[in-house]
């Protein structure tokens, strides 16, 4: 099996000196989850993606306008998506199958 990845921003930064300005930083997570029987296994990366906004350019979308789905696109777009997800698989997989155990022998 693989894992679902829900990408989300939990915040966004701007100026405010005029509400039509853009985002000039994003707060980005995603949750990776995978279910195996009855038991669920996750994992989760988190961090900041900075922009410039440029109410010039023909792709400008105002922060008023702007959709959660907008952002997580750019997110993903100036990240590396595919190696994040792939860390986070990574991660998952090692709690199906762990390398290493702790306790005692007694």
């Amino acid at each position: 099996m693989a894992a679902i990845f829900t990408w989300t921003v939990s915040e966004c930064e701007r100026t405010i000196a005029d509400p039509t300005d853009g985002i000039t930083v994003a707060h980005w997570r995603v949750n990776a989850t995978e279910k195996i029987g009855d038991t669920d296994y996750s994992a989760t990366s988190y961090g900041t993606q900075s922009f410039t906004p440029d109410p010039t350019a023909s792709d400008y979308i105002q922060y008023d306008k702007l959709t959660e789905a907008d952002v997580i696109g750019w997110c993903q777009s100036a990240l590396d998506k595919d190696a994040i997800e792939a860390g986070l698989q990574s991660s998952i997989d090692a709690q199906i199958t762990p390398a290493t155990a702790t306790g005692t022998p007694w």
